[in-house]
């Protein structure tokens, strides 16, 4: 019996090994439009793709991360001003991927564009703490799926999510969490739509790696912002030195063990817009297989223990 369950498990990853080595034809002739591009993820998935050959469109915030991209990259590589959390900025940006990809269509459509902060603990932000998030990596990232949907349908092309492994397991306060738990439902509920039309919606979970947002100096100055923005009767319940202890954490333990090989998410990224079959979810990083993925199945109650453990007790706990 053992025998029969190990030779099927290995007829299944085999199986799986060959349907994924299976690439897209034409790659040169198909787009895709990247946001986020000025560094990171974004930045690096323009360069490898248009050394592929693919004809990338690639949004930038700043002026400056787009004239950076187009030294290291092709003539084929395009790039636009985009700021996501602007309707008028993502019509324009809309309209001029439709003058480019005309009949064809658009390959690919890469939500990338994010941040992280403001974070900590939640009593210690505000509404607007929350909304400023929810507004570029959930919000956002939905204005521009629709706005360009249909030329991806037209293509029947590849709708590509950044998430996070934070979108299953939260670790901390704020919007980030929220966001990406967000990213995961509406990619949930748009592959079912899209797949009728031959579209297909993949979300990718990084774990922790060394990109602007894991700064370890900017990310302990937008904690200790926050903190220096809570109430007094919040900070005298924590206390001066829950939040000493929640920064050495962060600094000698979360943020140095990020990784600093950013190819392992840029590769999901490419598989998921070049393979014939890609996979729902890709999750990259040994944090995110490792820690946080088995984590998020475990139960709640012992989820909860080994979080809660991990982290510095307030002063003001029963």
């Amino acid at each position: 019996m053992w025998l029969c369950l190990a030779a099927l498990v290995g007829l299944y990853y085999l199986v799986r090994w060959y349907r994924e080595r299976q690439v897209v034809s034409h790659l040169r002739d198909k787009y895709v439009f990247i946001t986020g591009c000025d560094s990171g993820f974004g930045n690096l998935l323009a360069r490898q793709l248009d050394m592929r050959g693919l004809r990338v469109l690639a949004a930038c915030l700043t002026e400056k991360g787009a004239e950076e991209l187009r030294t290291q990259t092709s003539d084929r590589l395009e790039t636009v001003s985009l700021d996501v959390t602007k309707t008028e900025s993502i019509s324009a940006a809309a309209q001029w991927v439709k003058e480019r990809v005309g009949d064809r269509g658009l390959w690919g459509l890469v939500n990338n564009a994010g941040i992280s902060s403001p974070f900590g603990c939640n009593e210690w932000l505000t509404k607007q703490d929350f909304v400023t998030v929810l507004e570029v990596n959930l919000l956002g990232m939905i204005e521009v799926t629709l706005s360009l949907l249909p030329l991806v349908r037209k293509a029947r092309g590849r709708v590509v999510n950044v998430s996070s492994v934070v979108g299953r397991l939260s670790l901390v306060g704020g919007g980030y969490s929220i966001s990406k738990h967000g990213v995961e439902a509406f990619s949930d509920s748009l592959r079912r739509e899209l797949a009728p039309f031959g579209v297909k919606v993949v979300v990718i979970e990084p774990g922790s790696f060394k990109t602007n947002m894991t700064n370890t100096e900017r990310v302990l100055q937008q904690v200790q912002e926050g903190w220096n923005r809570a109430r007094p009767e919040i900070k005298e319940l924590y206390g001066e030195k829950f939040l000493s202890s929640y920064l050495k954490l962060l600094s000698e333990h979360v943020l140095p063990s990020a990784e600093e090989n950013l190819s392992e998410v840029t590769d999901c990224m490419e598989h998921a817009l070049t393979a014939c079959h890609p996979r729902t979810r890709y999750s990259a990083g040994w944090d995110a297989k490792l820690f946080y993925l088995p984590m998020s199945y475990m139960p709640t109650f012992l989820a909860d223990a080994i979080l809660t453990w991990i982290l510095p007790r307030p002063a003001k706990a029963l």
